[in-house]
């Protein structure tokens, strides 16, 4: 199976104060296995090789941060950049595109995840098994629906079909719905409603037919000149919602989205990284790049973040604001 990640959204960025603007995906401040620092992005691509099941993981970024991917993974891994921001279904497409440049066989699974997750070890084994679903041919599409721990606004919902039993095989999905309120569900758990986790499988040559209606008879180096020319559109919405056959793998085990401060601060191994100090403070995280100390005072539920990008000073809560204020 193929691999593609999705990286640098606009909603990952600290601040975007310079032209060198990094996601904080690849801040190097969780703690691997071996002790050390490693970011998020070096953390999901360990995983993923520790399953010995990708023959190639490519990463869709934007060309300010194709350096970073470089330094942290190493020059194997394939790097796709898009030439402006057109939303997930956009980055998909020319991924792909480049995957059949390549010469990947229009049969092959392709697996489309988000590189800030923060999962167990079985998320990637489930990620093994949409990969033999789409070979089946269990569906069109694949899905991951992670298993909810409580009625959340924040995600999306999978309702598998109902009395749907799979064998082994992918829950035929009934209909979805986007980030409803507290009380929808709440009642749409009760229906065995699953979250959506941005993680989709399907044949290359599935996908490669959708991008030749929006770039027909063009190849990867054409597609990517012309890439405004895709609508700006999420992959949800252009593809997985018109999809005429979906399925969904549901997985049970730790899952978070480690896709602002407040989530992220809670899978640091400290409360201080860099020249940072806290005194007299309650839930309180600094993450500081430079090297000037940063000294916190009485704070409660509140992350400072400092970098060169510029400095974020946010009650935890908030922190999920910060993309649409960008």
């Amino acid at each position: 199976m193929k691999i593609i990640l999705l990286s640098g959204g606009s909603g990952k960025r600290l601040w975007p104060l310079s032209n060198d603007v990094r996601s904080k995906q690849f801040l190097q401040v969780l703690e691997s296995p071996d002790g050390r620092k490693e970011s998020m992005i070096q953390r999901v691509v360990r995983q993923i090789e520790a399953t010995g099941n990708a023959d190639g993981i490519v990463v869709a970024t934007g060309e300010a941060q194709a350096g970073y991917v470089k330094d942290q993974l190493g020059k194997s891994i394939g790097i796709v950049t898009e030439p402006c921001r057109r939303d997930t279904f956009p980055a998909i497409a020319l991924s792909c595109s480049y995957l059949a440049s390549k010469g990947t066989d229009p049969e092959e699974p392709v697996i489309v995840m988000p590189c800030d997750t923060y999962a167990d070890d079985s998320y990637f084994e489930t990620v093994c098994h949409m990969a033999e679903a789409v070979k089946r041919g269990d569906a069109e599409l694949i899905l991951m629906g992670i298993t909810p721990t409580y009625p959340s606004e924040k995600f999306g919902y999978i309702v598998p079909e109902k009395g749907a039993k799979g064998d082994g095989k992918a829950l035929p999905v009934e209909r979805f719905t986007e980030k409803p309120d507290v009380k929808t569900a709440g009642k749409l758990l009760e229906e065995g409603a699953l979250w959506n986790g941005g993680v989709f499988a399907f044949r290359l040559g599935y996908l490669m037919n959708i991008v030749e209606k929006y770039m027909p008879g063009k190849d990867f180096k054409q597609i990517h000149t012309d890439y405004e020319e895709f609508p700006k559109i999420s992959f949800d919405y252009e593809v997985v919602e018109k999809a005429r056959s979906v399925g969904v793998l549901p997985y049970a085990g730790e899952w978070r989205d480690l896709g602002t401060w407040n989530t992220l601060t809670e899978k640091l191994p400290s409360t201080t990284e860099g020249a940072a100090r806290l005194h007299d403070c309650e839930n309180t995280h600094i993450v500081n790049e430079l090297g000037i100390p940063v000294l916190g005072l009485g704070l409660k539920d509140v992350v400072i973040v400092v970098s060169p990008e510029g400095i974020l000073v946010s009650r935890k809560s908030d922190s999920e604001k910060l993309k649409s204020l960008l």
